[in-house]
Formats: structure tokens, C-alpha cells, sequence
């Protein structure tokens, strides 16, 4: 019975830190998105809360942890210099509440 509950709970917290670790990497042959940082908020596909612990992360929600090695994320992200390179624009927020998509037709890109 403890298997059972133990396998159910890996599997349930497994789907909330599917794609919200993020490891930057430094070349863009190296990425599974390009991203580029917006000045303004109105501009971004998804405005992103950086988190400080990654059981903080969601379920594509906007709420990122950047991982110390590239082998703990699933998603590894190159920042662009110019906005017309990127895959998805994004805003940092200061507020987790104010974390979230604007622009849901790029939602697929985090999955």
C-alpha cells in the first residue's frame, strides 16, 4: 500500500515541475527556447516570477527556478539580443501573484 501512495505522489508532483525549471545555457545551439526580456510588461507572451526553491514551481504558470546544472531541468532557455530572434518574449515580475501568460497561443513552447 505504501508503494502505491509513494508511486501516486511521484507522479502527481511529478506533472507540477514539468517544464518550469529552467537552466540558461550559453549558446543558442544549446536551447530548447530562445527568449528575449521585454522592457515593458505589455509587451511579454509570459511574465515570469523567478522563484528561490524549485518545489515552488507550477504547472506552466510562470513561475520559474533556474537549475545550477542542465541535467536537473527539462527545459534549457538561450536569451537572445534581439527581440526578432526570440521564441518567446518574457517580463520579470516581482510579485508571484503577477506571474502568468498574456499571450496563451505560446504555451505550447514550455511544455
Amino acid at each position: 500500500m505504501k508503494l502505491i501512495l509513494t508511486i501516486a505522489l511521484v507522479l502527481v508532483f511529478s506533472r507540477y515541475s514539468y517544464a518550469q525549471k529552467m537552466f540558461s545555457v550559453y549558446y543558442e545551439n544549446q536551447a530548447d527556447i530562445k527568449v528575449f526580456v521585454v522592457k515593458y510588461e505589455n509587451q511579454a507572451d509570459l511574465k515570469v516570477y523567478k522563484v528561490k526553491y524549485q518545489n515552488q514551481v507550477g504547472d506552466n504558470d510562470g513561475k520559474w527556478f533556474f537549475t545550477e546544472y542542465a541535467n536537473q531541468t527539462k527545459k534549457k532557455v538561450y536569451f537572445v539580443k534581439y527581440e526578432n530572434q526570440a521564441d518567446l518574449k518574457i517580463y520579470f515580475v516581482n510579485y508571484e501573484n503577477q506571474a502568468g501568460w498574456r499571450n496563451l497561443s505560446k504555451k505550447w513552447l514550455l511544455y
